[in-house]
């Protein structure tokens, strides 16, 4: 067994845990900044970094005293390595190589991305490889089919913004605050989401993609006209997205079904929307395919998600060079066809 301490710094959660490949969270701590950031409607770079900066040791050190444990009982030490905020990932990357110095443990640079995509294993033991995932953040709109450890084929991405970013932004719009997500679904749940006819971006395209940046342009030229109420285009944003992530998804569950998945996974800080969720477990009871989402504390940026992450790279005997440079890009498919627009980042 495995016993590995996760670091994840790549935007504004300060985060570490503890965690064992029987799947065990023994200990773990988050750090939120939100009122760090609520003054500026998002998160500001050099004061996530320095955040971090000021509350990581501190934050190891009540990790190892939550779990009774000593630097010396780990076997390796992970860490986000990218991509993210470059200052964050380079704080916590640097606090692991320290870690990892003194202890003589192992380090595992970790793909948040990773992270995210192998998070629904911690959660169950029973999904195995491979299975399709819509990775879905802030950053990140993806599917992917996961078929081990390291092998991801991206079947599609994001050309503009990302879905969380959509949300964030007509938060912004509708001016809720931040962080916007979790405000834009409470206010949906009051709306009518036929209320305001919205755009449905690619919607029946061959193209695999997504796009989300004139659905949210098309949410402020609504919320312009002021004839609708904020509740309506909460709800009408939400359907609107949700019915571009299905329609996409359904073009690569045909592909994963080929590749021999038997899951439909969701991951990523959007897989805590319910209606999302839900959408998807139909699309997946239609196909034959389980559903999997990990529970909504694993789907936030989190370190137990690194750290397993880093459980399953030690089972397989990896780890990386002290030297290891942190990343503020890192595609999980670097093979994958580059895609017109900002999707080229991914």
């Amino acid at each position: 067994m495995k016993t590995i301490l996760g670091i994840e710094s790549s935007c504004d959660e300060t985060a570490v845990a503890i965690v064992t490949s029987d799947r065990q969270i023994v200990a773990q701590r988050i750090a939120s900044q939100d009122d760090e950031h609520r003054p500026f409607g998002g998160v500001v770079p050099e004061i996530a970094a320095r955040a971090h900066a000021e509350r990581l040791a501190p934050m190891v050190q009540a990790v190892l005293d939550d779990a009774g444990m000593t630097l010396g009982q780990m076997d390796a030490i992970a860490a986000t390595a990218g991509p993210g905020l470059i200052g964050g990932v380079m704080v916590g990357l640097v606090t692991a190589k320290a870690l990892a110095m003194a202890s003589g443990k192992p380090l595992i640079g970790v793909n948040h991305l990773e992270g995210h995509a192998l998070s629904p294993r911690l959660a169950d033991a029973s999904l195995t490889f491979p299975y399709l995932l819509l990775l879905a953040s802030g950053g990140h709109c993806q599917l992917l089919l996961v078929r081990g450890v390291g092998d991801y084929r991206r079947l599609a991405t994001t050309i503009d913004d990302a879905l969380g970013e959509a949300f964030d932004k007509t938060a912004k719009i509708l001016g809720l605050g931040y962080p916007g997500g979790p405000a834009v679904e409470r206010l949906a749940l009051e709306g009518d989401a036929k209320a305001v006819p919205l755009p449905r971006p690619l919607l029946g395209s061959a193209e695999p993609h997504f796009s989300f940046a004139g659905l949210k342009s098309a949410v402020l030229r609504a919320k312009q006209a002021g004839i609708h109420a904020d509740a309506d285009l909460a709800a009408a944003f939400q359907q609107a997205a949700i019915d571009c992530v299905i329609d996409r998804a359904k073009r690569a569950v045909a592909v994963a079904l080929a590749e021999g998945a038997t899951a439909l996974v969701v991951a990523g800080g959007v897989a805590a929307n319910k209606a999302i969720r839900a959408a998807l477990e139909g699309l997946a009871a239609q196909n034959g395919l389980a559903f999997v989402a990990p529970p909504l504390a694993l789907c936030t940026d989190n370190a137990a998600m690194i750290a397993w992450a880093g459980c399953e790279k030690a089972l397989l005997g990896h780890s990386d060079p002290l030297d290891m440079a942190a990343r503020p890009r890192w595609p999980l498919d670097p093979d994958a066809e580059p895609v017109r627009g900002a999707g080229v980042k991914a």
